[in-house]
């Protein structure tokens, strides 16, 4: 349950050989051997792409592939970081002088973010450290969350060295807000899904506050997840971030035509929270309210009422103080139509008429045309696999 903490199981590390494996080379390494291990999966999602961040719904479900931390306390107060994989070097750092560059999205600083995260919310000080061996196979930078997934280890690696208790919830939560620390300005999905996760079942995850309802899918259909082998780190570049700071300024533009309090609002949701409309009547004021050509950083000022230095101190992040156009009108209308796909998906889940798998294909084949049209988040490689995978299965 989602108010219980993460399970805590015995194994025999003979019986698991990437456990043994680990823990030969966590001796070699440190010349000890690990007290603990710590697993965090990673995640597909399904249908909601993008709008978590903009306080709506998704649908994801954990993935087998995950991230696996062999750890020792130890009585010095120096945090020591390895990877298996030689392509992430060897980190070490004071326990109680966390430094996380934002300009350079490192392999350890996802560490950190969760380290942090955990110190902070006990308002700890004085931190012993900690030696720990990283071992995942979740394909980086692939859309699988090995990111999340490692914020998500560190948090509960923190947490179980101090010896504390913290719900699934509030685990998922600080490693949200602790996420953030790298640069990206994401929502609560990835992060949520890695700890409320259950066998066999997908996730509808809703927020404000955080709750996850099973959604059963279809028996008998089965989910291929595909690598474009195509690589995007959300952190080394400002894509993520634009795109999240072009919805904000949708949400605050919508506000204003509404008469609305815009300076409050952050998310597209809660423009629609406060004027009580359905998602469709929502397209229809973005209809109304936009103009579907990009808006100059100038124009979004006049729109506001605010100087140019307002809105890069008090509204952009950092990383977005340069762009030059802002296209409002699309990222508004991906947001709003593919909120509306979400609760479509779970409901045809629950009625299961006789084509539900076909229903459920509709529904996924218009949430890639938005982002590939509307949020522009897919890619050439991307949209060629799914043509593939349409013809081969005599869609197209």
């Amino acid at each position: 349950m989602a108010t219980e903490g993460p399970a805590v199981r015995r194994v025999q590390v003979a019986e698991h050989p990437r456990l043994l494996k680990l823990k030969e080379m966590f001796n070699s390494k440190f010349g000890s051997v690990p007290k603990f291990y710590v697993r965090a999966p990673g995640r597909v999602n399904i249908i909601g792409e993008h709008i978590d961040y903009c306080g709506y719904s998704v649908l994801p479900m954990a993935v087998e592939q995950d991230m696996l931390i062999a750890v020792e306390p130890v009585k010095t107060h120096v945090l020591q970081l390895a990877n298996t994989n030689p392509l992430y070097p060897d980190f070490s750092t004071s326990a109680n002088n966390i430094q996380i560059d934002k300009t350079k999205p490192l392999w350890h600083n996802y560490f950190l973010c969760g380290f942090k995260g955990i110190q902070e919310h006990f308002g700890l000080s004085d931190l012993s450290g900690m030696n720990c061996l990283v071992d995942g196979n979740i394909p980086p930078s692939s859309g699988l969350s090995s990111s999340s997934a490692l914020v998500c280890c560190a948090g509960l690696v923190t947490l179980t060295v101090l010896g504390m208790n913290l719900s699934k919830v509030e685990l998922a939560e600080i490693c949200t807000k602790s996420e953030h620390y790298i640069g990206t300005e994401g929502g609560g999905m990835d992060q949520s899904i890695s700890f409320l996760a259950e066998e066999g079942t997908a996730k509808l995850i809703e927020f404000s506050p955080l709750r996850a309802t099973d959604v059963k899918l279809p028996s008998g259909a089965v989910f291929v997840i595909a690598n474009s082998c195509v690589e995007m780190n959300k952190a080394a570049t400002s894509h993520f971030n634009i795109r999240v700071m072009e919805c904000r300024l949708a949400a605050k533009l919508l506000a204003k035509h509404k008469c609305l309090p815009w300076e409050e609002v952050l998310r597209l949701e809660e423009v629609q929270a406060k004027l009580g409309f359905s998602l469709e009547e929502m397209l229809l004021i973005t209809e109304d309210a936009l103009h579907s050509e990009p808006y100059s950083p100038e124009e979004i000022c006049r729109c506001l009422g605010i100087s140019l230095q307002e809105l890069k101190t008090q509204i952009l992040s950092p990383n977005t103080h340069d762009v030059l156009t802002f296209k409002l009108y699309k990222r508004a209308k991906h947001v709003y139509s593919e909120a509306a796909r979400v609760l479509q998906f779970k409901k045809i889940c629950e009625e299961a008429p006789d084509n539900t798998v076909q229903l459920l294909g509709e529904l996924m084949n218009q949430s890639h045309v938005s982002c590939r049209d509307m949020y522009e988040c897919s890619c050439p490689e991307l949209d060629q696999l799914v043509d593939i995978c349409r013809s081969e299965a005599g869609l197209l």
